[in-house]
């Protein structure tokens, strides 16, 4: 069974960091993109960033230059460097693992329950 398990949320005020972690387990996932989404309250989840199996990597325009992703195939694990974080960047961040190759939601099969990020200003 498949799961996904992120952490490193919490409390920060503006301009602050924060580093996510989410732990895959199930199966290996050498041959998986990995990202990460948010979804703020009373919006739809928007992509942040993903790597890729080849470990190219994406980003959504408004973290480009503040956040950071990385993968360890070895451990099965993703993480999300976040820097000068804002308070537009409060939201739950979801891990999530697939093979269709995109950013879009439907491209990943496999999702994490969310962390909590809050900015305060």
């Amino acid at each position: 069974q498949v799961q996904l398990v992120e952490s490193g949320g919490g409390y920060v005020q503006a301009g602050g960091s924060l580093r996510l972690s989410c732990a895959a387990s199930g199966r290996a996932f050498s041959t998986y993109d990995m990202g990460w989404f948010r979804q703020a309250p009373g919006t739809e989840r928007e992509f942040v960033a993903a790597i890729k199996w080849n470990r190219n990597t994406d980003y959504a325009d408004s973290v480009k230059g503040r956040f950071t992703i990385s993968r360890d195939a070895a451990k099965n694990t993703v993480s999300l460097q976040m820097n000068s974080l804002k308070p537009e960047d409060t939201a739950v961040y979801y891990c999530a693992v697939g093979r269709k190759r995109g950013i879009r939601e439907p491209d990943y099969d496999y999702w994490g329950r969310g962390t909590q990020v809050t900015v305060s200003s």
